[in-house]
């Protein structure tokens, strides 16, 4: 980091918090704290629904996921645009007569007090882990590349968060999120096409995609019927249809997004926009780190990218074994050089003969790579069994460190930060004010307007302290962008169910669905817990669990004609 990457970093973060500060003081009531006056723009929801879900998890993950996967994570979200559609046909249209601040007031009018507040505190419970989440993820990577202090920066990053999201609200959470996409957009542009200038003189874009499909990277399309595999077509079609509606149409972090618009209209553009610009934005990501596994068949890259995982096995008695590891990659790493440069050669003189045996012959090398790499994480792991040996996360973050010139450097962590920035604060406001209207408000009623707003800057400090605390005691998962859908997919389906039950199911009534619901969480963890499915399917198990178990309690115990026979008797 030199002095002008410190400059940019810091000038962007002050523009963001200031400006957020500045635009949105002074709100006086709930209405415009909560729903920010109801003045968004379609476009701004759009995007603040896209700032909302792009965390600093998917600037950093999703490449790292591309880089040793390949293009097949995009089939994860193949059933958002179908979520987007049912969601401006069913959600909105009766969130918007309704006139309500939360999705879960209309439960309470639908079914009773009891099965809305399970639901907001189901919401309260995976959004106030994620929020942590969403500190925690930026941080540590930051903290291992950068050698800064780990604590320090969810501090920082918590506190500049909850600065603004409490000044401001809702609408601060808005206005901040323009700029914060616009640093985010305009960064990863400059990223690729830097990538991409940094292949060799010979190797065009076309060529980079060829090397990439030559190694499997570009495999995009998994049509195979398997719940144990974790992304197909139909994983993302179904699972994902079902994982995006709960999160769209029924998370008060997503749904708060659209409630401040001007018309139903406005609500309705603002989520297709979403719906269209989505795909092609995580399938740019991800063809990012696709080019950046392309650069690094031309360039040596680390035997493990978390430099704290090979300090510790450098440190450590199998320091020895690991350098002959390491030798090996570079051995390795210079033979892929070598036929990935006469691979290049090939394709731009037309000469396909021997084009399989290339093909076939790097497939091979990136084979052995990837059981290097494994070894080598085996005995970081006998170094120190504390230690992360999975590398996604970092891959990105190391390219940008060591390969991008003065400044961009900066701005690039200013998108990381910035995606964390924007995604917490979308997480804090809503918790405030699901915490405000749902628990709050409702068993204090007959308050001043300056109360409720108060208490919602209030409880948006408290869960921001909470946040800051789970981020600093948090550890890495196997990738974080799967730890966070992970963590929503074991609540979501659940709350679908009961969000589907009440639009669809008129004759089934309170008791029997919260009964359902309840029983639907714990059988849920149960099966999560044994890796019964992969997670996404969690999604349509947990709203298929709790549709059935509604309707049959509905009909065994609850149902009127039972209630009258009681009388009779």
């Amino acid at each position: 980091m030199q002095e002008l990457d410190w400059v940019v970093l810091i000038l962007t973060l002050i523009f963001i918090v200031s400006y957020g500060v500045y635009k949105t003081r002074g709100s006086r009531n709930v209405q415009d704290y909560i729903r920010g006056g109801n003045e968004a723009e379609w476009w701004t929801i759009g995007l603040s629904v896209m700032a909302t879900q792009a965390s600093a998890i998917t600037f950093l993950s999703t490449p790292g996921q591309a880089y040793h996967d390949g293009m097949g994570f995009v089939q994860f979200y193949f059933g958002l645009p179908i979520a987007m559609v049912i969601i401006c046909m069913v959600f909105i249209p009766i969130y918007h007569r309704l006139n309500v601040y939360t999705a879960y007031e209309y439960l309470e009018s639908r079914f009773d007090l009891k099965t809305r507040t399970l639901t907001a505190i189901l919401f309260l419970i995976q959004r106030g882990l994620s929020a942590g989440i969403t500190i925690f993820a930026p941080a540590i990577i930051l903290s291992a590349v950068l050698g800064w202090n780990l604590n320090f920066l969810t501090v920082i990053i918590g506190v500049l968060v909850i600065i603004y999201t409490v000044s401001g609200g809702t609408k601060a959470v808005n206005v901040t999120q323009k700029y914060q996409m616009g640093v985010i957009f305009g960064g990863m542009l400059i990223a690729f096409f830097l990538i991409v200038s940094y292949l060799p003189a010979n190797i065009n874009f076309t060529n980079a995609l060829e090397i990439a499909g030559a190694s499997g990277k570009m495999d995009i399309l998994d049509f195979s019927f398997d719940l144990n595999n974790r992304y197909t077509f139909w994983s993302g079609i179904i699972g994902g249809t079902f994982l995006a509606l709960s999160y769209f149409g029924t998370d008060q972090s997503q749904v708060q997004r659209y409630l401040i618009s001007r018309s139903m209209r406005e609500m309705q553009l603002g989520m297709i926009f979403n719906g269209l610009l989505k795909v092609p934005m995580q399938f740019f990501i991800l063809l990012v780190g696709v080019m950046v596994f392309v650069f690094y068949q031309f360039n040596q890259s680390p035997l493990n990218f978390n430099p704290a995982a090979t300090e510790a096995v450098m440190e450590s008695p199998y320091s020895a074994e690991y350098e002959v590891l390491v030798e090996e990659n570079r051995e390795l790493q210079k033979q892929q050089q070598e036929l990935t440069i006469n691979y290049g050669q090939r394709i731009n003189s037309n000469l396909a003969t021997n084009q399989e045996k290339f093909r076939n012959d790097l497939r091979e090398l990136n084979e052995k790579e990837k059981e290097n790499r494994e070894q080598a994480k085996e005995l970081i792991k006998a170094a120190n069994d504390k230690m992360e040996t999975n590398d996604k996360d970092y891959v990105f973050i190391h390219f940008i460190l060591n390969n991008l010139p003065k400044g961009l450097i900066g701005l690039l962590l200013a998108v990381i930060l910035s995606a964390a920035m924007s995604s917490t604060a979308s997480e804090l406001n809503a918790l405030a004010s699901t915490t405000t209207i749902d628990l709050y408000k409702r068993n204090r009623e007959n308050r001043s307007e300056g109360h409720y707003v108060k208490a919602s800057k209030l409880f948006t400090l408290g869960w921001g302290i909470i946040a800051i605390l789970f981020a600093s005691f948090a550890s890495l998962f196997d990738n974080l962008i799967q730890l966070v859908n992970i963590i929503g997919s074991i609540f979501y389906g659940n709350v679908l169910g009961i969000f589907l039950l009440a639009f669809f199911i008129t004759y089934v009534q309170s008791n029997a669905v919260f009964i359902a619901a309840l029983i639907t969480q714990i059988v849920v963890l149960i099966v999560y817990y044994n890796d019964v499915m992969e997670y996404l399917w969690l999604n349509l198990f947990g709203c298929g669990l709790v549709i059935i178990l509604a309707l049959i309690l509905q009909i065994l115990i609850y149902s009127p004609k039972k209630d009258n026979a009681k009388e009779n008797n």
